[in-house]
């Protein structure tokens, strides 16, 4: 994931490697101006706020706990995780990409610029990018939102970078307008059309890579990619990692609420927002 509320867990825990301890900004806290609220098609909106801290240092994968109030007596009142879809660090802007899908993110699409929002950030252990290689992305729905800065920056270092935006209908398909401002010519798919098909959409990901594969590829939003991006990294000898999405009630490793592993366990499995929220995958490689 990154964690952003609106989404079903990627996965039950099986498997996670968490990546290995790397320098990270500590979080800032801030009452974060609306600069921008706008729904932006289907049940999703885009949030801009002015957060300085987390614009110049939020990195591909990382993520925001967003206080959805106004005051501090009005509900509700526990954070929710949300990815970084992208920043302006020269402006201070972070945007955040938001499904609209209970009472929080209802309050939360009702606020208006010049409004105030209190926002934490950036948290989590981010993607791991390679020395070098091209980068495979597949998202879904919202879960793209936590892969948007990876092709960013993967595209400002030169990398071959195919993206892959797969959705319910084509309007629910996300971040389309970020890779086409990329200039990286995304792979969009949909359920509505059948082509969203794991099987269809794997022969044509190898038809198109197998000459030059990935070094990476990189998942969120849905099991079924998830398992697509193992059997695809496991041909191409590649590196797995995918963004976890959990609820949680502080995202700074505090509540322990986001356990990665079953909660009978006689030690405690890795967190997603401290220990992720991006976990490498083990697979045959």
């Amino acid at each position: 994931m990154a964690p952003t509320t609106g989404r079903t867990p990627l996965l039950d825990g099986a498997g996670l490697v968490p990546l290995p301890p790397a320098p990270r900004q500590a979080p800032n806290s801030v009452d974060a101006e609306v600069v921008a609220n706008a729904h932006v098609g289907d049940r999703y909106w885009r949030l801009d706020v002015a957060a300085p801290h987390v614009a110049a240092f939020a990195r591909p994968g990382q993520f925001v706990m967003v206080t959805v109030t106004r005051t501090v007596r009005e509900g509700p009142v526990l954070p929710r995780p949300m990815a970084v879809y992208d920043t302006a660090p020269g402006t201070g802007i972070v945007t955040i990409v938001y499904s609209v899908a209970g009472a929080g993110t209802r309050a939360l699409a009702g606020f208006l610029p010049g409004e105030r929002v209190p926002v934490v950030g950036p948290l989590g252990r981010p993607f791991d990018l390679p020395a070098d290689g091209g980068v495979l992305l597949l998202g879904r729905g919202i879960g793209t939102c936590s892969l948007t800065l990876l092709a960013r920056d993967a595209a400002a270092a030169g990398r071959r970078v195919k993206a892959v935006a797969s959705g319910r209908h084509a309007g629910a398909v996300v971040g389309a307008d970020h890779y086409d401002a990329l200039g990286l010519a995304p792979v969009l798919v949909d359920d509505e059309r059948g082509t969203s098909d794991p099987a269809a959409l794997e022969l044509r990901l190898r038809q198109a890579l197998n000459g030059t594969p990935p070094q990476l590829v990189a998942a969120c939003g849905s099991r079924r990619l998830e398992e697509l991006g193992r059997r695809l990294a496991d041909v191409w000898c590649a590196d797995l990692q995918v963004a976890v999405e959990a609820h949680m009630a502080c995202g700074l490793g505090y509540c322990h609420g986001c356990a990665t592993g079953d909660r009978s366990a006689g030690a405690e499995t890795p967190l997603v927002c401290k220990d992720g929220p991006v976990f490498r995958i083990g697979h045959d490689r």
